[in-house]
């Protein structure tokens, strides 16, 4: 008999973490931060709701944050087991992990700096660089399709979940005694229509499945729609005059809007001076990417290839500039006009976005392209919501600029797909858990999967399941 235990992404889509119990060992999946509003973001500091000292090994699905970011929080409270991954999301996370807690050390020291000033008890962050450092070193990394045992009696297996690069599916094999069990975990799974990346596999059997549900209440617009209205704001911009700005998430939509503008340069659609990417964390994932394109889909592969003599992502755009130093962010501020700007962070809640929002939101001939999720209570999903003023450094700016939301361009698999993707599986149908999911797109997933034979759960913080 096995347990498993909901820790994270169930009132929402970040946090994941789920704890699996058997007679014989204890494995953590996922251990990511909880992201979005300041509320939601405490729960970070909360105290675990486990004890380090009984988990064998540590399963990661992929490298995002909300995956993988809580992972040094377990090493500095005396985690030393294995952690497993895809080679690839080793890459990934090392260059997050490291980020992370830079970007955690910088907030912390300005906010005790406030916390001196009104003789205030002073804060730590959640990690520093050498809990990362550790949390690396207890890293394994597995090809795809290379089951291997990890405890006693618990065998994994990843599939590509054709998300970012090395996303996997989690199968989890289970031995206790003469019985097997299989739990399936989706981690998050690729949008289909997306670039550069395969589809995501499927699986036919499962006991029980996870199932993200980010979009379970929508379809994505077609791409060809989303590449026409892509073109269209790019021309436009070009024509009027004025900046594009596009908050972009590091990992995933940068490489495919990267690939996406060169298509559009290509075939002589952008009229601007430069691209920018005005992000290191990004520049590291872009260089990630360009070395791993065996894992690129065959078609988009040849396009770069076709399309770039040195047969690379960065190649592929030739107009693309990196800004790497905080004095080549800065500079681009002075642009007013011909620039299309790539920062970070996707969400709008820190980043060199925000410095450039300051410098183009109130001017009507800006276009803000969003092309990743934007979760409640982020200054993302305001903007999207329709926002008139957006914060910066305690300063109200105006917003004036053109907002658009290119949800064609997402990472995930939109309701339709998340459906057929289940096709696969075959009778008995897996017992059905939705995560990764706001409660209203939960709700609606449900209701959509009823109608095809489905019968899905929606689980609450804390809870336990036997199966």
């Amino acid at each position: 008999m096995a347990t498993l235990t909901f820790y994270g992404a169930t009132a929402g889509v970040t946090g994941s973490s789920y704890l699996l119990k058997t007679s014989n060992a204890t494995i953590l999946l996922d251990f990511g931060l909880f992201q979005g509003s300041r509320e939601e973001e405490l729960a970070n500091s909360e105290p675990l709701p486990f004890n380090v000292a009984d988990i064998d090994a540590i399963v990661l699905s992929h490298a995002h944050l909300d995956h993988s970011g809580r992972l040094p929080v377990l090493v500095a409270q005396g985690y030393k087991g294995p952690i497993y991954t895809t080679r690839t999301s080793r890459e990934l996370i090392e260059v997050l992990l490291k980020d992370s807690a830079a970007i955690q050390e910088k907030d912390i020291e300005w906010e005790n700096k406030r916390r001196q000033r009104a003789g205030k008890e002073e804060i730590t962050p959640l990690y520093r660089l050498k809990e990362v450092m550790q949390t690396l070193e207890l890293c394994r990394g597995l090809d795809y399709h290379q089951r291997v045992e990890i405890a006693a009696g618990i065998e994994v297996n990843f599939l590509d979940a054709g998300h970012i690069l090395g996303s996997a599916i989690v199968e989890l094999y289970i031995r206790e005694g003469e019985q097997e069990k299989k739990l399936v975990f989706s981690g998050d799974l690729g949008n289909s229509q997306a670039a550069l990346l395969k589809d995501p596999e499927t699986v036919s059997e499962a006991d029980i499945l996870l199932l993200e549900s980010t979009y379970g209440d929508r379809n994505h617009r077609s791409m060809d729609e989303t590449l026409d209205e892509f073109e269209a704001i790019i021309q436009e911009s070009s024509l009027y005059g004025g900046n594009v700005l596009i908050p972009s998430f590091a990992v995933g939509r940068t490489q495919e809007i990267i690939f996406r503008l060169g298509e559009l340069y290509h075939q002589g659609k952008v009229g601007h001076q430069a691209i920018y990417l005005d992000s290191p964390m990004a520049i590291a994932v872009t260089e990630i990417y360009q070395r791993y394109q065996n894992l690129y889909n065959a078609q988009d592969r040849a396009t770069i290839q076709s399309g770039s003599q040195q047969q690379s992502l960065h190649d592929f755009l030739p107009i693309l500039r990196y800004s790497v130093t905080t004095e080549e962010s800065m500079a681009l501020n002075r642009i007013s006009s011909g620039a299309i700007i790539i920062a970070g962070s996707g969400m709008c809640n820190g980043g060199r976005i925000r410095h450039h929002f300051k410098h183009n939101l109130w001017r009507r001939k800006t276009h803000v392209v969003f092309v990743g999720y934007q979760a409640e209570g982020t200054p993302g999903r305001a903007l999207v919501e329709g926002a008139k003023t957006f914060k910066v450094a305690g300063e109200e700016i105006a917003v004036k600029a053109q907002i658009h939301t290119l949800g064609g361009f997402s990472a995930h698999a939109g309701q339709a797909q998340l459906i057929n993707w289940l096709t696969t599986f075959k009778e008995p149908k897996p017992r059905l858990y939705l995560v990764h999911g706001e409660t209203s797109a939960k709700n609606v997933f449900r209701s959509a999967l009823q109608q095809h034979g489905w019968s899905a759960l929606i689980p609450t913080s804390g809870e336990t399941v036997v199966f």
